[in-house]
C-alpha cells in the first residue's frame, strides 16, 4: 500500500463526517449569500451563479456537471488515488446546495452587502481550510491546478489566482465592477480564514540566531528559559564563511524574554523569527 493510500486510510469514518458538515457549510453559505448576492467568486461555484442568471440552469445541476468533469480529468491525468478524495466532493456537494437551496429567499431585498460578503468568506474559508485539512479536494478548479503543477510545474497559486481571475473578470462584465470588488473581498477574507484553520494560529515561534556569543545564548536560553538549542552548520553565501546557527523553539509568550535576552547577550546577533504552527518530538 502506498504512502497517499496509508494517509487516505487513516481515521476515515471521521475525515468524512467532518467533510460533511464541511460541504453543508460551504452550500449553506452559498445559497445564502453567494448566489442571492450574484457573487461571482471564481470556481465551479461562480459558473454557476452566471449560468443561473443568464440561462436558469439549476446551480446544483451546473455545479455536478463541472464537478463530474474534473473528476473525468483528474482520473485521466492525476490517476485513481488522488482522484478518489474529488469523486466525494463531486457527489455530495452539489446534493447538499439543492438541499440548502431554499435559503435563497431568505435574504432580505435590501441588504447590507459589505456584511453578508464578510460572514460568507468566514463560512467559505472554514469550510475550505477543514476540507484541506483531513486531506480533500474540493475539485474543479483545483484539478485543473494541480494537473498543471505535475505537468509543467506551474505554481498552483498562480495557476488558481489566474483561473478564478478570468471567472471573477467574467462575473464583473455581467454583474459589474461593484460585484467584482465584493469578490476580490470574499476571496481575501476566505483565504486568510482558510489559512488559519489549515495551520491553525501560531503558538509558537522557531528563532535560526547566529551569534559571537555562541555558547552564552545556548546557556541562557537552556538554562534560563528552559528550552533546547539545535545547533547546525552553515556557510555564508557571499564570504562563505562557515558559521553555526541555533535553532530554538519557544512560546510565543516569551518572545519578548528571548528577543531581548540574546541582544542583550551580543548586540551584533543576527536572527531571523518566523511561526511555528506544529512542534512534535522531542523533549
Amino acid at each position: 500500500m502506498s504512502i497517499f493510500s496509508r494517509i487516505n486510510e487513516e481515521n476515515r469514518f471521521v475525515r468524512f463526517i467532518i467533510l460533511i458538515v464541511s460541504l453543508v457549510i460551504n452550500a449553506v453559505a452559498y445559497n445564502l449569500f453567494l448566489l442571492p448576492l450574484n457573487l461571482v467568486v471564481g470556481g465551479s461555484s461562480g459558473i454557476a451563479v452566471i449560468t443561473d442568471y443568464l440561462y436558469d440552469i439549476n446551480p446544483a445541476l451546473m455545479i455536478f456537471l463541472l464537478l463530474f468533469a474534473s473528476v473525468i480529468i483528474s482520473f485521466l491525468y492525476l490517476g485513481i488515488e488522488k482522484t478518489m478524495t474529488t469523486i466525494v466532493v463531486c457527489i455530495l456537494y452539489p446534493i447538499f446546495v439543492q438541499l440548502t437551496s431554499p435559503l435563497v429567499d431568505v435574504i432580505s431585498s435590501e441588504p447590507d452587502v459589505l456584511l453578508l460578503v464578510l460572514f460568507a468568506a468566514v463560512l467559505g474559508g472554514i469550510s475550505s481550510g477543514l476540507i484541506y485539512r483531513i486531506g480533500y479536494n474540493s475539485g474543479g478548479t483545483s484539478v485543473i491546478t494541480q494537473i498543471l503543477y505535475e505537468r509543467n510545474k506551474i505554481s498552483i497559486a498562480k495557476s488558481g489566482f489566474v483561473i478564478n481571475a478570468i471567472i471573477v473578470l467574467l462575473g464583473a462584465s455581467i454583474f459589474g465592477i461593484t460585484n467584482a470588488l465584493y469578490a476580490i473581498i470574499y476571496l481575501y477574507i476566505c483565504n486568510l480564514v482558510t489559512d488559519k484553520v489549515l495551520l491553525g494560529i501560531s503558538n509558537n515561534k522557531a528563532f535560526y540566531i547566529i551569534t559571537e556569543e555562541e555558547e552564552k545564548v545556548k546557556e541562557y536560553i537552556i538554562t534560563s528559559l528552559g528550552h533546547d538549542v539545535t545547533v547546525f552548520d552553515v556557510k555564508g553565501g557571499f564570504l562563505e564563511q562557515k558559521r553555526k546557527v541555533l535553532l530554538t523553539v519557544i512560546p510565543s509568550r516569551e518572545y519578548y524574554k528571548v528577543t531581548e535576552g540574546i541582544k542583550l547577550i551580543d548586540n551584533k546577533v543576527f536572527f531571523v523569527v518566523t511561526d511555528s504552527y506544529q512542534v512534535e518530538g522531542g523533549k
